[in-house]
């Protein structure tokens, strides 16, 4: 028995040097399975909103792919209740994964590969990637170019205190090196458990 492996291609756009991940995920998954995979291969906290906005609008309409913000809401389509196969139909379909409407991290994930592989093989699966993720509410792009140029200048007046924000933030980023990135350390978390924390239900 085999199951389907989609490849994506995740790219930050703006990033210079670009920040990217390859991630492979089963093709039953779901927008907000997806979403999940995205946030931990790229290294992002979940703190804030998201949504995918379709390039191609066959499969959903035009409509976009996210959280509703009530059971009612028909301006966008809930992600666990959208597959990825519905809309990735063939190499090279892209989408747009916008994440933090505040600092407005403009991602797009594009369809690279699609392979069969054993039912024993464990995914998702973060392949390659350069770049370390920016610190989270950090400024988006301008703030994190800013950030960067504080951390390279010891005599910076700011210097000193980036350096306490980046050690006291939740996830401690001290040291941060912009260059560092192992896919072999991703840790890909429970999509259903995190969706049962983001709506406070009991599993």
């Amino acid at each position: 028995m085999y199951q389907k492996i989609f490849r994506f291609r995740v790219s930050l756009m703006g990033s210079e040097p670009e920040i990217w991940r390859e991630i492979d995920v089963p093709d039953h998954y779901n927008f907000w399975e997806l979403h999940i995979a995205i946030q931990d291969a790229m290294g992002w906290l979940d703190y804030h909103l998201h949504e995918f906005s379709p390039r191609k609008s066959g499969p959903t309409k035009g409509m976009r792919i996210g959280l509703p913000e009530s059971e009612h809401d028909e301006s966008i389509i809930a992600g666990w209740e959208f597959t990825i196969k519905k809309y990735f139909t063939a190499l090279g379909n892209t989408i747009d994964y916008v994440y933090d409407f505040g600092d407005d991290w403009h991602h797009e994930i594009i369809l690279v590969g699609m392979f069969l592989t054993s039912l024993d093989s464990d995914y998702p699966q973060c392949i390659a990637g350069e770049m370390a993720c920016p610190p989270e509410d950090c400024g988006g792009l301008p703030g994190f170019q800013n950030l960067v140029e504080i951390l390279d200048d010891e005599n910076h007046k700011e210097h000193d205190d980036t350096v306490y924000w980046l050690k006291n933030h939740v996830k401690k980023y001290w040291p941060y090196k912009c260059d560092a990135f192992s896919p072999q350390k991703v840790k890909f978390s429970d999509p259903y458990q995190r969706w049962l924390n983001a709506f406070n239900q009991e599993g």
